[in-house]
């Protein structure tokens, strides 16, 4: 498929999967009346170090330059989210210094075991960063309307530019070396490892939770 072609329909199957999960996000707070704030930042900081560590493995591992340098720039950037985040929960009385970085989950042993470019930028860049624009916009609207007007500002100016730029590096690194059918064929599976992962994942979550409105992947 002519590598154009093959962006545009990547990006439909992955934007009408993501839709659902953001749906399943903003409709599952029709019926909450309040849900621990902390407890789901506590979450957003468990995904930007799971991703800063992530995008750090990757870089030493991927040969092409741009690439290499696209995942040290997003580690740096998680990096940045999670200082910003136990900032935020910090000044709400959450004991920063007893975080413990949770467990690996089968969504990040699964990208962990990625081994090829177009996989990991397909996985992690376009997909991964898309899903986190997505389902962050429904905690912004959650914070907003419980006031917490400080968490809003720090996601609205700071978290959604960054992760917006790390998905549209994605999608031009995408343009640049998906260019046979073999590899379209293996960023289109990682795209579709990764959608299945986290719509299991975020289902499961929202059991546990109460609600399926929490940030990042």
């Amino acid at each position: 498929m002519e590598t154009q072609a093959f962006i545009e329909e990547l990006e439909s199957l992955k934007a009408a999967r993501v839709a659902t999960i953001v749906e399943a996000g903003r409709t599952s707070l029709a019926g909450v009346a309040s849900v621990d704030g902390k407890k789901l930042l506590q979450i957003a900081l468990a995904n930007e170090i799971s991703v800063s560590e992530l995008a750090a493995e990757w870089t030493p591992t991927t040969p092409e330059v741009d690439v290499k340098i696209a995942f040290a720039r997003q580690a740096g950037d998680e990096a940045g989210h999670f200082l910003l985040v136990a900032g935020r929960l910090a000044a709400l009385g959450f004991d920063v210094e007893s975080f413990r970085a949770p467990r690996e989950n089968p969504l990040f042993q699964y990208l962990k075991g990625l081994a090829t470019t177009v996989e990991r930028v397909a996985a992690g860049l376009f997909t991964l960063e898309a899903i986190a624009l997505g389902v962050n916009e429904n905690f912004m609207a959650y914070c907003e309307r419980q006031g917490d007007l400080e968490t809003v500002r720090i996601y609205r100016e700071a978290i959604q530019p960054d992760e917006r730029t790390h998905h549209e590096i994605g999608t031009r690194l995408l343009r640049k070396y998906a260019t046979t059918p073999e590899l379209q064929s293996a960023a289109r599976a990682a795209v579709e490892g990764v959608l299945n992962i986290a719509t299991s994942a975020r289902a499961d979550g929202a059991m546990k939770l109460g609600t399926a409105c929490f940030p990042g992947c």
